[in-house]
């Protein structure tokens, strides 16, 4: 590979132009991916604190140190779009745009004027992605949408957890964030095919639909049996062993769901007795019977350290994995290896350390330039490019129509 060539590639979205009205998760994310695909995302807030995220603890010389990661590769203008003004030059910013992307109440923006009707008079071509937590119709439509309701609704709580136990959400607010992709592959989606027909069009994401949509293995267990899936903890729907077990100082998980990796797992483990045993003679009949599987395989993982078993199953090809913490995660020498962590200069925080994006391009790979803005950052150079002179722009400022750092 020709490195030089590389480095000078541009991003894959380079020359798209994106609008963002978010706040917190949903379209916050969903951008963040175009802005790494080297989309110019314009972030648009209000003057008087912006995104609420900016302020979510813990914070950084001031700055949250969430939105700096959130919201990095973007620009700020900080606009009111409640006044006429501020809709205005909103409305002059969407004429420039190829994408605008928003996770306001579903209405919010017709009540405001700045409805994809009206902005697709001004910009035929224009895709707007819109991200709710219901969706745009329906008899949920207006009810408040956070990610635990759509975890809640979708399902997803119904089997996360112990058997018997409370319910419990995952760890992340993962309908917030696969909702936010589904956004971001949709906006590619209609990209691609604008390049054909010259047309914009509208996309309603939403974080319920997002949940529901993971549920590959539950869906195929009702549709097929009628049974109604229940929480198991980590093992896996359908397989075993494939789950989490105790060693003597933590945990690990091993999945040998193949007969080579199952003949491997049991003598590695001292258990070639069960390769005889009929309850476990195949992949249905191991998972029939997990329960009594799992408890015979951890009174001997239970006996030495992870890292012990860690290298006589790897030796023996049997995949297995630790738990580990984020402190650990942060840390993994593999993803150090990787490069996956990059650290991303911010006016007043300094280096800001960025997880990085899973997506390696061989020839335009993603960006790594800011982290997130300063709340106006870029309210006059914006204005400045969309026509507005630096006499109007101190006007704006006074007015508090916008809000420049």
């Amino acid at each position: 590979m020709n490195d030089k060539h590389v480095e000078e590639a541009h991003p894959p979205l380079a020359g798209i132009r994106v609008v963002e009205v978010g706040n917190y998760m949903a379209a916050p994310f969903c951008t963040m991916q175009l802005a790494d695909l080297g989309a110019e995302v314009v972030k648009v807030e209000h003057p008087e604190g912006g995104d609420q995220v900016r302020q979510s603890a813990p914070l950084v010389e001031g700055e949250g140190s969430a939105f700096m990661r959130l919201n990095r590769n973007k620009r700020s203008i900080a606009l009111d779009l409640k006044t006429d003004k501020g809709k205005e030059i909103f409305r002059k910013l969407v004429a420039t745009a190829d994408v605008v992307v928003e996770n306001l109440r579903p209405g919010t923006m017709r009540d405001l004027e700045l409805e994809y009707e009206s902005l697709q008079l001004l910009n035929p071509a224009l895709i707007y992605v819109a991200a709710s937590g219901w969706g745009q119709d329906g008899p949920l439509r207006d009810q408040p949408g956070m990610d635990i309701m759509a975890q809640a609704r979708s399902g997803l709580m119904s089997i996360t957890g112990t058997p018997g136990a409370e319910p419990v959400k995952v760890g992340v607010p993962v309908c917030d964030l696969v909702c936010a992709l589904y956004g971001a592959l949709a906006a590619v989606a209609a990209l691609y095919e604008r390049r054909t027909t010259g047309q914009g069009q509208y996309i309603d994401v939403s974080l319920l639909e997002a949940g529901v949509s993971l549920a590959i293995w539950e869906a195929g267990s009702f549709f097929a049996t009628g049974a109604i899936p229940r929480p198991s903890g980590s093992a896996h729907q359908s397989a075993a062993p494939y789950q989490a077990f105790r060693a003597a100082d933590g945990w690990l998980t091993i999945g040998a769901t193949t007969r080579p990796n199952w003949t491997a797992l049991c003598k590695t483990l001292g258990l070639d007795g069960l390769l005889e045993d009929d309850r476990y003679v195949d992949s249905n009949q191991r998972f029939r019977n997990r329960e009594a599987l799992a408890a015979t395989i951890e009174s001997v993982t239970m006996t030495k350290p992870v890292a012990h078993w860690l290298d006589v199953l790897g030796e023996a090809g049997v995949p297995s994995a630790p738990i580990q913490d984020f402190g650990q995660v942060f840390t993994d020498p593999h993803l150090l290896a990787r490069q996956y962590f990059w650290d991303a200069p911010h006016p007043k925080a300094g280096p800001v350390r960025q997880l990085g994006s899973p997506m390696r391009f061989s020839r335009t790979p993603v960006r790594r330039d800011t982290a997130g803005p300063l709340l106006g950052e870029d309210s006059a150079g914006l204005l400045a490019e969309l026509g507005y002179g630096s006499a109007e722009v101190g006007s704006l400022v006074q007015e508090r129509v916008v809000k420049a750092s």
